[in-house]
């Protein structure tokens, strides 16, 4: 049975970029900061506050997306043989 890469994508691109926004806004707590930092060394821009988190969630959501896509893809391909 093939699972469905576009469902799998979406909702670790949701799930991630949700993860990426609430730490860019509690980060400004100072929670989270180390986390915020690291990702943000990735991320462009992302880093805590409002700007940063919203710029954490997209980009988040775009690597989730594309994450588990290609897992599922991958998935799908191995299990045919």
């Amino acid at each position: 049975m093939a699972l469905n890469p576009k469902a799998f994508g979406l909702a670790c691109g949701i799930l991630w970029g949700i993860t990426c926004l609430f730490m860019g806004f509690l980060s400004g707590t100072g929670y989270g900061l180390g986390f915020v930092h690291g990702i943000g060394s990735i991320y462009i821009g992302y880093g805590p506050g409002l700007v940063g988190a919203i710029l954490g969630a997209v980009y988040g959501f775009l690597d989730g997306f594309i994450g588990g896509y290609v897992f599922i893809w991958l998935y799908n391909l191995l299990e045919k043989r």
